[in-house]
């Protein structure tokens, strides 16, 4: 049975964190079996906004696909690869930037937004403004009929979409339009209760050992409300019972009721949590030991997910350079 494509990344800027697998990664390794995919590690998307971080992108990068490996990823499933190895995705970016006007890539939502949470008011690079055409040419390269995003992704989808029609509507039937296909989480808190980012400093990596679980936990934030044992709890505004609901679900119902009852104790609450949450990511802390301890096979994979992926790429220039006639 043919499979339908599907193309997703993450830029490489550091350990993946528990807000990275609820939002993305788990639901890839839920994907690989009814999809082609291809995921990328998105190290060119880096330079937009941190061209401070380009001597850690390497090792960035390469901790990322042990991260992926290790949450279950399949490289005999799904393409893992290198963005900047596939310089196809240069060209067709090149050739899709000739094709989106400067009023349209200004009025991005996202792009709006990252502005203002990062503080970028003075000069604003081409490059940053281009990145969603960027991002097209991420997904067109490989044909993809569905992209899984968050729902604030969504404008950056039907951008690829007015993209892809119009290069079809110049050159001829080229590009699918690809489907956001949209991921349904909430926003992850971390370990102060706002949403987890590295940028925040609140997360907790996908990776922690056991020990660094436990301290992680020990100051993620509860109800501020509730100073003494026998206070009354709200498991609705605290972090530890959000973990609860995604990690330890069993717990969850009984805990959100000994909370606002007072029958048990934040630090009492927090150990269990604890214990589960250990359990929870044992295997992916047994699998990342494994790739950790094997580089060459690590170097293997991603070689063969380059290969892989700059294959499907060169088919996908073939027919662009043969519609336009040039190149």
């Amino acid at each position: 049975m043919h499979k339908k494509t599907i193309l997703s990344g993450n830029r490489p800027t550091g350990l993946l964190h528990w807000g990275n697998y609820t939002g993305a990664l788990e639901n890839w390794v839920k994907l690989q079996d009814d999809y082609k995919c291809f995921f990328m590690v998105a190290d060119w998307h880096v330079l937009t906004t941190a061209l401070d971080k380009v001597p850690e992108i390497k090792q960035n990068s390469r901790e990322m696909i042990i991260d992926w490996l290790a949450a279950g990823l399949d490289p005999d499933k799904s393409v893992l690869f290198i963005q900047s190895e596939i310089k196809e995705h240069a060209e067709l970016y090149l050739i899709f930037s000739m094709m989106i006007s400067m009023g349209r890539l200004e009025r991005n939502p996202t792009f709006k937004e990252q502005i203002r949470d990062l503080k970028m008011q003075g000069e604003i690079s081409y490059g940053h403004l281009g990145y969603p055409v960027l991002q097209a040419a991420d997904i067109l390269a490989y044909k993809a009929d569905a992209v899984p995003v968050g729902e604030d992704q969504l404008p950056h989808i039907e951008l690829t979409r007015e993209i892809a029609r119009r290069y079809n509507h110049h050159f001829g039937k080229v590009f699918p339009e690809p489907e956001g296909l949209v991921t349904k989480f909430s926003r992850f808190p971390g370990t102060d209760g706002k949403r987890m980012s590295k940028s925040l400093g609140n997360t907790i990596a996908l990776c922690a050992s056991e020990d660094e679980i436990r301290k992680s936990l020990k100051t993620t934030f509860t109800d501020p409300d509730r100073l003494k044992l026998t206070d009354p709890g709200n498991p609705d505004i605290c972090a530890i019972y959000s973990y609860y609901q995604k990690f330890a679900q069993d717990d969850a119902e009984l805990t959100a009721q000994e909370c606002r009852s007072a029958a048990r104790g934040c630090v009492a609450c927090k150990n269990q949590l604890a214990d589960s949450v250990v359990e929870y990511f044992a295997d992916i802390r047994e699998r990342r030991i494994y790739y950790e301890g094997k580089p060459a096979l690590v170097d293997e994979i991603v070689e063969h997910g380059n290969t892989q992926a700059r294959e499907a790429a060169a088919l996908t220039l073939a027919t662009v350079r043969e519609s336009m006639g040039i190149g």
